[in-house]
C-alpha cells in the first residue's frame, strides 16, 4: 500500500531544482562556466511546468473519479490536493 499519493508536479519541480543545483555545482567545481542569469529561467520554467503538470494530473484524476474509476477516497482526504 502506498504511504502517499503520487504527485507528478512535485516530481517535475524537484527535477528542475536538482538540475539547477547540478549546473551551478559543476560551475563551482570548475567543470564549466555558467552565466549568472541561467538560474532564473531554469527554476521559474521548471516551476511553471510543474504547475501545469499538477493541474493536468488533477484534471485527469477528477475525470477518472467521475467516470467511476479508482477507489473511493476517505472523507478526510477530499481536500488534499
Amino acid at each position: 500500500m502506498l504511504r502517499h499519493e503520487f504527485q507528478p508536479g512535485r516530481l517535475v519541480g524537484g527535477l528542475f531544482l536538482i538540475a539547477a543545483g547540478v549546473v551551478y555545482g559543476g560551475d563551482a567545481r570548475g567543470l564549466w562556466h555558467t552565466p549568472w542569469f541561467v538560474a532564473g529561467p531554469l527554476v521559474v520554467g521548471g516551476l511553471c511546468l510543474a504547475g501545469a503538470v499538477a493541474v493536468l494530473h488533477r484534471a485527469v484524476r477528477r475525470a477518472g473519479r467521475r467516470a467511476g474509476h479508482g477507489e473511493p477516497r476517505p472523507p478526510h482526504a477530499e481536500g488534499a490536493g
